[in-house]
């Protein structure tokens, strides 16, 4: 072996003993900026190569949010498609889901995640004072997060759903649908199942707040109930009927 490839070896090498042995608080500065501060990981431990923390997912002014336990592990086969390719799970889950960065974007692929109904008061803030409660399962068949853009698609569920504002419960089971272009998120929402039908679209782009714009519905033997809650994030149209705009 020459010299040239000799130096060309111990360098690689080199490389890879300071990305074995970096300090995993550099992912949080990669996640801040591809997600403009709306994720970050909080209390990390570790290295790039492998590591545990705490996810956090921020409201739109950045000083509230919910966090999870997150581990990762790193695969150095994708550094040679010039990838960081990571299985991460969160909550100390079996089941991992794959995780890949570049230079431009981060992707999640095939990802299933628990949350809080308060998770849905981080993205819109008019919904944060309504006490809401209930499960939400995110389901990300592909979402690629870059700076001022998402791409792919994702599908949330609220089931069980309910407020402190209210005796009903649950208020039902719904499900939102989301697409992303790059330029812009769109979704749609709809109800599974029960007394609050719920439905409309709604879309996302950078450096806004999310607009969505739909209509509620409440059955005569709920109305006097569900009314008052209605009232606080919709305008009343009469005979149970609600139009409903958040931004």
């Amino acid at each position: 072996m020459n010299r040239w490839r000799l130096i060309g070896v111990g360098l690689a090498a080199y490389a890879l003993g300071l990305f074995a042995t970096a300090p995993a608080t550099l992912i949080d500065a990669r996640l801040d900026q591809a997600s403009a501060g709306a994720l970050r990981l909080a209390e990390a431990r570790g290295t790039l190569w492998s590591g545990k923390g705490q996810i956090e997912i921020r409201d739109a002014n950045r000083d509230s949010g919910i966090a999870k336990s997150i581990a990762w592990r790193f695969r150095p086969a994708y550094l040679l498609l010039g990838k960081l390719r990571y299985e991460v799970a969160l909550d100390n889950a079996v089941q991992r889901f794959p995780v890949t960065v570049t230079l431009s974007q981060i992707e999640v692929v095939d990802a299933e995640i628990n949350l809080p109904a308060a998770a849905l008061g981080l993205g819109v803030a008019k919904l944060a004072p309504l006490g809401l409660t209930g499960d939400l399962l995110l389901h990300i068949s592909r979402l690629a997060f870059a700076r001022g853009s998402v791409q792919g698609n994702a599908t949330l569920q609220w089931r069980g759903a309910g407020s402190a504002f209210t005796r009903v419960s649950p208020l039902g089971d719904y499900e939102l649908r989301m697409e992303g272009d790059g330029a812009a998120v769109r979704a749609s929402l709809g109800t599974l199942q029960g007394p609050l039908q719920l439905d409309g679209k709604g879309a996302w782009s950078s450096g806004h707040n999310p607009i969505f714009q739909g209509n509620a519905r409440v059955p005569p033997q709920h109305q006097q109930q569900l009314a008052p809650l209605l009232r606080m994030i919709s305008v009343d149209r009469g005979d149970g009927r609600f139009d409903l705009q958040l931004r």
